[in-house]
């Protein structure tokens, strides 16, 4: 299983919201190419950028960031955020990212992602509360339940899925392993998971999910690294001697 350490892209800082809530911003730094260097020297194998203001508006703020991101470093980055046109997907693309997260577009246009997977890495983003998945910055309900939509995408040529418990996200208090086991038994393709990661035994514990013998593809952890609960390197290595063991 993978790390992605996050970060998450408002005003062109790194930041984080407490349960997706625009109003519970926390600034953690004002150089986000100097935070994903960093990110890369202690081992993480991706990184994960969200522009949060396309995110809330569909225009793509931060992404001189995000391609200044893709350009200093040499691992894989995904990055999603108001990804809601083949245009907007391909720009980012261009700016070399490996793989983009649609979430709102893919739920309100499935096509959209089906037309893109053909030539390009796409995941799609559920991020839900409860079994109901959120739009639009997570300010609107979608009215679409999470595990038939999971579903709905795993015939669709998708690179995985981005399963975020909005309750969960940034709160340092644990991920919500029932509900992503289920999504793991409900689909084929990889599962990501996001939300509640607050100690490296969290990370241990996503990585020990085994549903018909299939496991995560990968955990996404932000707060807690940046409030020093664990370092990526010390996630890095606890992951590395899980996937030695299993």
């Amino acid at each position: 299983m993978h790390l992605f350490p996050a970060i998450d892209l408002r005003d062109g800082n790194c930041v984080r919201l407490y349960q997706g809530d625009y109003g519970k911003e926390t600034v953690y730094g004002s150089d986000p190419v100097a935070q994903a260097l960093a990110f890369e020297s202690e081992g993480a194998p991706w990184i994960h950028v969200v522009d949060l203001d396309a995110a809330r508006s569909g225009s793509p703020e931060n992404r001189p960031v995000v391609a200044a991101i893709a350009e200093a470093v040499g691992v894989p980055v995904q990055t999603g955020g108001g990804v809601r046109s083949a245009d907007a997907a391909k720009a980012l693309f261009d700016t070399g990212v490996a793989r983009v997260v649609i979430g709102t577009a893919a739920i309100e246009n499935p096509s959209l992602v089906e037309a893109l997977t053909s030539d390009w890495a796409v995941a799609v983003g559920l991020d839900a509360r409860g079994s109901d998945i959120a739009v639009h910055g997570w300010e609107q309900a979608s009215g679409h339940d999470l595990l038939a939509t999971a579903q709905r995408f795993s015939d669709l040529g998708v690179d995985a899925l981005v399963v975020t418990e909005i309750g969960r996200d940034g709160t340092l208090g644990g991920p919500d392993t029932n509900g992503l086991s289920r999504v793991l038994g409900a689909t084929s393709v990889d599962v990501i998971a996001s939300g509640g990661v607050g100690t490296v035994a969290d990370l241990e514990a996503l990585a020990d999910l085994t549903i018909d013998g299939r496991r995560l593809a990968g955990a996404i952890a932000g707060r807690a690294i940046y409030e020093k609960k664990f370092t990526v390197a010390s996630a890095v290595a606890a992951l590395a001697n899980k996937d030695a063991l299993s």
